[in-house]
């Protein structure tokens, strides 16, 4: 058998991307980094290359989709994705007192965080601690005076605590009061709680982009609207007018098109992702709170709804500008058709004209030739009775009129026919 030549790529994807099983307590910290535009200056040098490289670590190899290395005081992970790339910082125990207090992400190298490629799109802490360890109320003190969120997940084995809300450092915070999870389930929690903020927020990069387009279909709409009624009463010559203008507006609306269909793509996948993890942590209300996906229904998916409306409206837009283009291209070809006949029609005309000229110019042509060949016919005559013929002249030339006209008369009709058969024409009727 011969193998494909992917089948050990593609059977190792599955594990390209394993969950780092965590004991509680445990601090966790992670950043997404939108990766340069292609064309944007990047670093040389890979940060974490260099990170590894002082602390006496393997460096990753250049093209590595995932990296986890052990730093002692830090553990730390790098997974790069399709438009960004992650890093979770991971550091043992944790503060029931004050579980945001030390960040897992202050124990990295003093500014090596500045080193990192990509603009910052997602932050995240998260505490993890026992839930015996923590007093009650200390869950909702942990966040101050806010909206907070929170729910029972994994069957009960967990408490999540959020209010969505960016501290001054730029992150948002996770409680996870842990009951009875294992340090492997533990970790898929972490990851699925961390996932669901960060294709949140890539999700939400089509938010902008949505509000600006609309904006810009009100305005083609409005223009488009105006068109459809001059289509009605619009005269002949403002036809071509009309055409340049419903080729602008099928310009705008096919490069809206290309600027915002990766964009809502992509947002449909992260959202589908958001419910994905959402779902998975089997979520579970607590007294008093609205569990984060039920946070989420509420603010995020009104979002992504509008989002998934601009997207249907560039169609639908799109649809509508071809159907007025193509009622306004039938309309010039009914006019065209119109002005063909009447070229057709004035053509026919000229032509009949130029067929009575032909015959006018035939008869008079018969009749030049015939008194020509009949002064001839006469001379000729005349000749003969000096020579001493029986014959007189005046009547014979008379006589001769006759049969001349008619030889001359089939003599240019065998002409004519001969020309029209070398034309290919019928002849007339």
């Amino acid at each position: 058998m011969i193998t494909h030549p992917d089948r050990d790529a593609l059977q190792n994807e599955i594990h390209a991307r394993p969950r780092q099983p965590v004991t509680t307590p445990q601090r966790v910290s992670h950043i997404a980094l939108l990766r340069p535009e292609r064309g944007a200056p990047e670093n040389a040098a890979d940060p974490l290359a260099s990170l590894c490289a002082g602390l006496g670590i393997v460096a990753p190899a250049s093209r590595s989709g995932h990296f986890f290395a052990d730093f002692g005081a830090f553990r730390l992970k790098r997974e790069r994705h399709g438009e960004f790339d992650d890093y979770t910082v991971y550091c043992d125990g944790g503060d029931p007192r004050e579980p945001f207090g030390r960040p897992a992400i202050d124990a990295l190298p003093a500014g090596w965080l500045d080193t990192l490629p990509g603009l910052l799109i997602a932050a995240t802490h998260v505490a993890l601690l026992p839930a015996q360890a923590v007093p009650d109320g200390a869950a909702t003190a942990a966040f101050g005076d806010t909206e907070l969120c929170g729910a029972s997940i994994a069957d009960g084995a967990a408490c999540a605590y959020s209010d969505f809300q960016v501290d001054a450092r730029g992150f948002t915070r996770l409680l996870v009061l842990d009951r009875s999870l294992s340090p492997t389930y533990a970790g898929r929690v972490v990851q699925r709680l961390i996932e669901v903020e960060v294709y949140r927020m890539m999700a939400m990069l089509a938010f902008p982009l949505a509000r600006a387009s609309a904006v810009e279909l009100d305005r083609v709409e409005a223009s488009l609207e105006a068109l459809v009624r001059r289509l009605e009463t619009a005269p002949v010559d403002d036809e071509p007018e009309m055409l340049r203008e419903i080729s602008r507006l099928a310009a705008t609306v096919e490069r809206m098109a290309a600027a915002v269909g990766f964009r809502f793509a992509a947002a449909r996948a992260y959202h589908a992702l958001v419910r994905q993890r959402g779902a998975d942590l089997r979520q579970q209300r607590l007294p008093g709170l609205q569990t984060p996906t039920a946070f989420l229904e509420r603010r995020f998916d009104p979002a992504m709804a509008f989002c998934a409306s601009v997207g249907h409206r560039v169609e639908a837009l799109a649809e509508r500008i071809a159907r007025a283009s193509a009622l306004l291209r039938t309309r010039v070809e009914i006019e065209r058709e119109r002005h063909n006949q009447e070229l057709l029609a004035a053509m026919n005309r000229r032509a009949q004209l130029q067929l009575h000229l032909q015959q006018t110019v035939e008869g008079l042509s018969v009749a030049a030739i015939t008194y020509y060949a009949t002064g001839l016919a006469g001379y000729l005559f005349k000749a003969m009775k000096a020579a001493g013929w029986p014959i007189e002249p005046d009547l014979a030339t008379g006589l001769a009129i006759v049969p001349i006209a008619v030889a001359v008369a089939l003599g240019v009709r065998h002409i004519r026919e001969g020309i029209r058969r070398r034309l290919g024409a019928e002849p007339p009727a």
